[in-house]
């Protein structure tokens, strides 16, 4: 299946210069949202992983599947002040300033298998911050699985030494 011809291209947002990769179009073909979730995780079966860390807000989508799949649990890394009991937090760099997200501290068990599971790999800054999440609270990051993955942006760099899927590349 051709996933990029679902996936819609939107130029000049959210500014001039940029060019969007929109995934609710592929999320609205039945197929093509099959195939995601099948091959998120299908470089993972038999791996043991037992907790798919999806991030938010579009890894909620795609992470929770990819985890039913691999007879997993999800677990939510979210925005602060979202998760209701003790958490663990980081505050990472973006290109304009810096985010913060946060998990909750007893989402992972020391030495649990974890796949991180989001749309879209770009600069990388998301993606590592919540790999130090899990890794502080010891878990064992076993991959990181994207749909998409925008190579110019080399957000691989960030995350050295760790095993990274992603379906499309642009």
């Amino acid at each position: 299946m051709n996933l990029k011809s679902l996936i819609r291209e939107v130029p000049d947002f959210p500014k001039p210069g940029i060019n969007f990769y929109d995934i609710t179009t592929l999320l609205k073909d039945a197929a093509g949202l099959r195939a995601v979730i099948d091959d998120l995780g299908q470089a993972y079966h038999g791996k043991g992983i037992e907790i798919v860390a999806g991030i938010e807000a579009r890894g909620f989508i795609f992470a929770p599947a990819v985890a039913y799949a691999l007879n997993a649990g999800f677990v939510p890394v979210r925005k602060p002040k979202k998760l209701p009991s003790i958490t663990e937090r980081v505050e990472y760099e973006l290109e304009y300033g810096t985010d913060i997200l946060e998990i909750h501290k007893d989402a992972i068990e020391p030495g649990q298998k974890v796949l991180i599971v989001d749309d879209v790999l770009a600069t990388g800054g998301t993606a590592k911050a919540v790999a130090q999440l899990i890794e502080r609270l010891g878990g064992n990051i076993v991959g990181l699985s994207f749909v998409l993955e925008l190579d110019f942006l080399n957000g691989r760099a960030k995350l050295p030494g760790h095993n990274i899927t992603s379906l499309l590349h642009y």
